[in-house]
Parts: structure tokens; sequence; C-alpha cells
């Protein structure tokens, strides 16, 4: 039996170890040497290149923010400040949620009250903390709001309110609620939900702004720990914003607010507390943590221009997984994504968090989608523990710079807002749609050529995988303004009617990969061609090795080819198999040209207008 030492043993290192002694200094110019061996390998960096090697691997986002590949010290951006002291980068609170974590709200829409009531009970007992509730048009009507909340502890878990144009009436149905069960008005607590830009942005009908500042003034005269108002995000997010565009606009819409409150009586200070800030939560971690961060920084720098008490000067923030990343298709993988989103959200200093059911693109949430999304909460909470450091991510090089450059490219949109006489006149002139719709346009091209992916639609699909069906959803009267985009439906336009051909033909639309060479040859741009082709619903009909390309194509019944091979196999047949095949059109998996070839599929190529093409030439509609 083999003796193991005991801790006496081990030998204890000395104060003031160096980890790194006996090892070279690492030198950023020694990391360019080896950053350059790699891409001159991979052929991204010409020999004579004579700039930062490292230049060739920045991304930039939507607002021009470059993301280097690396941050050093001399990233660094000064002081970072405390949790609860401006300007409040590192959270609202001195105390973080570490003793709570942070708000589980939940959002349910109707429309009946007992399914309704249902639900949010089972959704409380599950750990939700708070409940979002949509009221009046096709939701839930406002006069079911006491059916829906019965046996809700409304002193326990706070109620958010989101009535559109019927604000005023479901702030009543809800202070009602709380006199009927003789909560003192000193312990009622929730949030109104007024928000009458908000609704302007998603109907494009203005929407007077004083009554919801009248009806908080009367407000936070008896009820201190309501808020009345909510600065919402979303619609500008939505509509296809960046991240600098949906803060800017909605740091515009609190400082409308703000204005109206003052003209309504309130002090700046208590003005501040009616107000609660809604923003979407993405699958990219590190913009939606610097995200959070930047808000707050913006939110204090308008109050402290307005002369507010440094304490009031905190953001109170509630993050929503995007609504724009779910997909239709594939949507288990939306798991994934609403679970870095609401990490990105509870790391960045978010308040409360919603998210958004896996299935919430397609319909009504069931008991099981609800229940996973409330249990990402629980996790990251309650297992990850992500609750138990206040402002994980702060000190980091790369969040703070990203989060200072997202503060500088919101603020100046916030400015440019504000110079052509504020966020109602932006509205009402189109010149915020318009510059959401540009940002639209640019995000749409990397959606199309795929260089932003979607796993499970633009990539990877799965064209055997089983519908998912839910309950369609009450037709939103909540539209004519700012358009509601998905990221994933141009390419779902095309899943939906290869779908019907499917179930016209009994088959779908095919493509023939005309595979050159042997297996191992071909394997890699077949494999491309085929994802390609699969993310809009085209079949792609691999006959492997063959010795008779053309009898292969003719017994496959399609209509369309593409080869696929090396650039040796393509100089030496791709023009002779082109001839021999037969087909309508022949395709080549790559970026060469022959004779006979009409189009190329290759990476970064626009694959959405490929498949577009070849739906209409084998008539592919919905």
């Amino acid at each position: 039996m083999t003796n193991v030492a005991g801790p006496e043993s081990v030998p204890i290192p000395e104060p003031g170890l160096e980890l790194a002694a006996g090892f070279p200094a690492a030198e950023r110019a020694r990391w360019q040497e080896l950053v350059a061996g790699v891409l001159r390998k991979s052929g991204r960096l010409p020999e004579d290149f004579d700039g930062a090697p490292e230049s060739k691997l920045v991304s930039r986002t939507y607002d021009g923010i470059e993301i280097q590949p690396l941050y050093t010290r001399e990233d660094a951006v000064g002081e970072l400040g405390y949790p609860g002291l401006p300007p409040f980068v590192r959270g609202s609170k001195p105390e973080g949620v570490i003793s709570s974590g942070w708000d589980v709200r939940v959002r349910h829409a109707g429309p009946g009250a007992k399914a309704v009531n249902t639900a949010v009970l089972a959704d409380l007992e599950g750990g939700a903390s708070s409940v979002w509730l949509l009221l009046g048009g096709a939701a839930l009507p406002v006069t079911a709001l006491a059916d829906a909340l019965n046996e809700v502890y409304v002193d326990l878990a706070p109620v958010v309110l989101d009535a559109g144009p019927e604000y005023e009436a479901a702030a009543q149905a809800l202070l009602e609620v709380f006199a009927e069960r003789e909560i003192p008005a000193s312990e009622a607590v929730g949030t109104l939900g007024a928000d009458p830009i908000g609704v302007t942005a998603r109907t494009g009908e203005a929407q007077p702004v004083a009554p919801a500042a009248e009806l908080a003034a009367r407000v936070a005269a008896k009820y201190p720990k309501l808020r009345t108002l909510v600065a919402d995000g979303l619609p500008f997010h939505e509509a296809g914003g960046s991240d600098a565009q949906e803060l800017g606009a909605t740091i515009a819409v609190g400082v409308a607010y703000l204005r109206a409150l003052t003209e309504a009586g309130l002090e700046v200070d208590a003005a501040a507390g009616q107000l609660e800030f809604r923003l979407a939560a993405t699958a990219d971690q590190f913009l939606t943590i610097a995200k959070f961060r930047a808000a707050r920084r913006l939110w204090d720098r308008v109050l402290e221009v307005c002369g507010a008490d440094p304490a009031v000067r905190g953001m109170h923030q509630h993050a929503v997984t995007s609504p724009a990343m779910l997909t239709q298709r594939d949507p288990w993988v939306n798991m994934l994504r609403t679970t870095v989103a609401c990490f990105g959200a509870g790391v960045g200093g978010a308040d409360a968090v919603t998210v958004l059911p896996f299935d919430s693109a397609i319909g009504r949430p069931d008991a099981f989608s609800s229940r996973i999304a409330r249990n990402t909460s629980a996790v990251l909470l309650e297992e990850s523990r992500l609750g138990g450091v206040i402002d994980p991510a702060g000190g980091s090089w790369y969040v703070e710079k990203l989060t200072a450059e997202l503060a500088e490219a919101a603020w100046a949109e916030f400015t440019a807002i504000e110079a052509a006489g504020g966020v109602e006149a932006e509205l009402a002139s189109g010149a915020l749609a318009g510059r959401l719709a540009q940002t639209w346009a640019q995000r749409t091209r990397r959606l199309d050529t795929r260089r932003d992916p979607i796993t499970g639609v633009s990539e990877f699909p799965n064209l055997a995988e089983k519908p998912v069906r839910r309950e369609p959803l009450p037709v939103s009267t909540q539209d004519g303004g700012l358009p509601r985009h998905r990221y994933a439906e141009g390419f779902e336009k095309l899943r939906d009617a290869s779908d019907s051909y499917l179930a016209k033909h009994g088959e779908r639309p095919k493509v023939f990969l005309a595979t050159l060479g042997p297996v191992a040859a071909h394997t890699t741009r077949a494999g491309f061609a085929a994802n390609l082709f699969q993310a809009g619903g085209l079949e792609a009909v691999n006959p492997g090795a063959t010795g008779d390309l053309p009898a292969a194509f003719r017994e496959s019944g399609a209509r369309v080819a593409c080869l696929c091979g090396t650039d040796a196999a393509y100089e030496e047949q791709a023009a002779s198999v082109a001839a021999a095949l037969g087909a309508e059109t022949v395709l080549l998996a790559g970026k060469a040209s022959y004779e006979g070839i009409s189009g190329n599929v290759f990476a970064g190529c626009d694959a959405l207008e490929v498949l577009t093409g070849i739906h209409a030439q084998l008539g592919v509609t919905a």
C-alpha cells in the first residue's frame, strides 16, 4: 500500500512567492509575433503586412466600438468607484444582491384571470419574487386584475403593471386591491407601469405625458414604496437598435418623465424615485454586462445635472431577456440564450430580471417553459452563487473599457435626441425610427450573411425537428409605431415556406451536392453547403462517392446542384461536371468561377439571398 504524506509534510509557500519566477517576462511584442505566425498560417495575414497583426482580430459593435482581442493595464479607465455611490457603475445599492438575490420577475399576459392566477401562484411557489402583468387590449382585462391576483400576497410579491394606454385604470385597480386587503399605503409595493412615451413608440399615436406625471404626484404623496413610471427600452431594442441607441433613447424617455414630474409639482429627488428603467439583456454576455453598468453611469450624470441628492441617483433597473433574439425554430436553444442573457444582466447589476420562456416567440408559454425560465435565475443565484459578489466583472480591463465606451456612445445618442427637441419630437418626426432602421439594415446584412450566426436557424439547422406547438398569442393592439423584429425572421420565413412545400408535395425542395473526388477531399465544403441550404429549408442530397454524378443527380429529383470539392478538383472537373449534370442551376461551394457555374456559396456570402433565389426558382412559397 502506498504511503500518503500527511499535511505536515506538504511544503508551505513562502509569503510573496512569485509564481512566474523562472519564466521569461511576457512581452506584447512576443505575443504579437505569435499572433502573426498563426494568422500567416491561416492565410489571414500577408507576408509583407507591416501593421499590428492583432488588428486583424478586431471586431466592431453596431455602435462602432472596437473590440480588441486583448486588453491590458494600458486600457484601464481610472478609478472604479464603489457600489451604492456615484457614478453607480458598480451597482445602485452598497450591499448589492448578496442577501436576497436579484428580483426574479415573471411575465404574464392573460387573457383569462383564472389561468393567469394559476400560473402566477405556480411561479411564486416556484421561486419567483415579483409579477409583471400585461393588461388591456388583447391581454388580461383591467377589470380582471383582482381575480388574477387572488391569494397573491401583493405586499410581499410586488406587482408590476403594463397596461399600455389603460395605465390609469390599471393603477386604480391595483390601489383598490391594496385597500381591499387592508395593506397600509406605507407598505404597498410595486410599479404601476405608466409609460405613455412607450405607447407612442409602439403605436405611432402620440400619448400625453402630463396625466401620467399627475398620477405619479398623487401616488408619491401617499404610497412611498410605489413607482409609477417605466422608461422602457424594449421598443427601441426590438426595432433593431444598437445598445447605445437603446440606452440613449431610454435615458431620453427618463428625462422627459423627469420634466413632467417636476412640472406636476414633485421635487427632483421624489421624481427620481418614481422611475424604473427596463432594458434588454442579450446573448452577448459582455455587452449586456456593460450596458447595465453604463446605464447607471448615464442616469447618475442626468440626476447630477438636475441637482438631485446622490442618495437617489441610483437607477432602478429591470432586465428582460431579449425578445428579438428568440427563435421559433429549434426553440430549445433559446434556453441557452436566455441563460447567458440572465447571467449578463445579473453580473451587470440589474435589480430585477425577467427570463422570457424559451417558447415565447411561438405562442403562449406553457407550465414547463415557465418553470425552466424561473429556474434559470434559481440556478445562477443558488447554485452558481452569482449574486455572492458585488459587481464581479468590475476591474476587468475589457469590461471597464467597454462600459466607458458604450456610455460615451449612448450619451452621444441621448444628447442628439435632446438637441432635436427630446424623444417625443424625435418619435413624431421619424428621425429616431430612421436611425433605428439604419442599424437594423446593418444587422440584417450580418444576419443574412451569417456573420451574426443564429444557432439552430442559420447555423446547424435541423430539418427533421419536431415543431413545438403552443396556443397562439392574441394579436397585439400596440402596433403601428416602431417595428418589432426578431433576428431569425428572415431564415424562418424560408423554413415556413419549405414546410408548406413539404405538405403539398410530400418532400422538401432539394439541392443536389455534386461531390468531386474522394470523400476526404470534399467533406468540408459539402458539409458547409449542406448547412447553408438546410438553413433555408432545402434538403441537401449528398450521393457520397459515386462514379456517375449525372445519374445520381437525375435519380435525386433535384433541379439545382452545387459542386463541392477541392480547388484542384474544380480546376480539373468543374466545367465538365456542370455541363454533364443537366441541372437548371449549378452553384459552386467556394469563390472560383468556371463555365456553367451560375453562382457561389462561401463563408460570408449573402446566404439569405441565395436561398431566396432557389425558393423562387423551385416555386417554394408559404
